[in-house]
């Protein structure tokens, strides 16, 4: 989706984990399963289920341990935010597209959850290089970006999207990329409103509880897709004029992309559907698509859904 030239991006709600190495390939998935980009969520089960460090082997404060140094909060990711001034900014640049889709998707949650009974809690997104220390330990470009519920906090490197597209197939269009920030903030709402947890008691399977957990994102990701042109920023300026249908194939593009059956076949291994954890790629599609179709919070229970296919 493209931004209003004229809408004001908040950085404020972005913090930089700096520039701690080159991108590392590995995207969101590792031997055919998703285990890191757009949920994140084997890292998420380990988390709740011990607490503390699941990322890496030792504290937040040298998350490393092999005699490097994890990125200080300087560094040419920061550097760039002093170029995301506006919308125009945003269609121009992937970091400042990522600073005005979380700025949009703020907006829209704040509004959003409390017509529920719910109020929002904003979260954070660490934009980095390479790797950085997380609430979880140490955030790596090849996990993909993910959400840590210790810190609550989104952690992106934007290098991921052209794995994204060059080697899970994405398009190269806007949403394809805005839809990975919303998936994300997808679980900072399931953790808001107290369903993220779910995904500890049945970590793998066609209809486990870590599937119905990620596609359940997906369909939040599909909420703000439906509300997106009316988001706006500090100044009333609309951030998203409007969505176009060659928006939304974008977006069902990065759906499939990241399904279990299509990662694991890129792997070249053969599909098993007793190892997923993210849904296929069908299923990614249909939850995104029900979220933007229906608007309603309610259309995304995933976990009392008869049928996820």
């Amino acid at each position: 989706m493209t931004f209003n030239d004229n809408v004001g991006l908040d950085t404020s709600q972005v913090q930089s984990g700096g520039s701690g190495g080159g991108y590392s390939s590995g995207g969101v998935g590792r031997g055919g399963v998703a285990v890191g980009g757009i949920g994140g969520i084997i890292i998420l089960i380990l988390t709740m289920i011990f607490g503390g460090n699941l990322l890496g082997t030792s504290g937040t404060s040298n998350a490393l341990n092999n005699g490097n140094d994890v990125a200080s909060n300087s560094g040419s990711v920061s550097d760039q935010f002093s170029e995301c001034k506006t919308g125009a900014d945003a269609n121009n640049n992937d970091t400042c597209r990522v600073i005005a889709t979380v700025n949009s998707l703020q907006n829209f949650w704040s509004g959003y959850l409390p017509k529920y009974g719910q109020n929002y809690t904003p979260a954070k997104t660490v934009l980095y290089s390479g790797r950085t220390a997380s609430g979880c330990g140490t955030a790596t470009s090849a996990m993909g970006p993910f959400y840590c519920p210790l810190d609550q906090k989104v952690y992106v490197d934007v290098s991921f999207y052209r794995e994204l597209t060059s080697t899970y197939g994405a398009d190269t269009g806007a949403l394809a990329k805005e839809y990975v920030v919303a998936h994300e903030y997808g679980h900072h709402v399931q953790n808001i409103l107290g369903l993220l947890g779910a995904s500890q008691q049945d970590p793998q399977g066609a209809n486990s509880a870590s599937v119905r957990t990620e596609l359940q994102a997906d369909c939040f990701a599909g909420l703000w897709v439906r509300y997106a042109s009316q988001t706006t920023d500090a100044q009333g300026n609309v951030f998203i004029p409007n969505i176009t249908d060659t928006d939304i194939k974008s977006a069902l593009s990065a759906a499939a992309a990241v399904g279990d059956d299509h990662i694991q076949a890129q792997a070249g291994g053969r599909v098993r559907p007793d190892t997923f954890t993210h849904g296929t790629s069908a299923q990614r599609q249909k939850w995104f698509y029900t979220g933007y179709s229906t608007g309603d919070l309610n259309r995304c229970d995933t976990f009392n859904a008869a049928s996820l296919g």
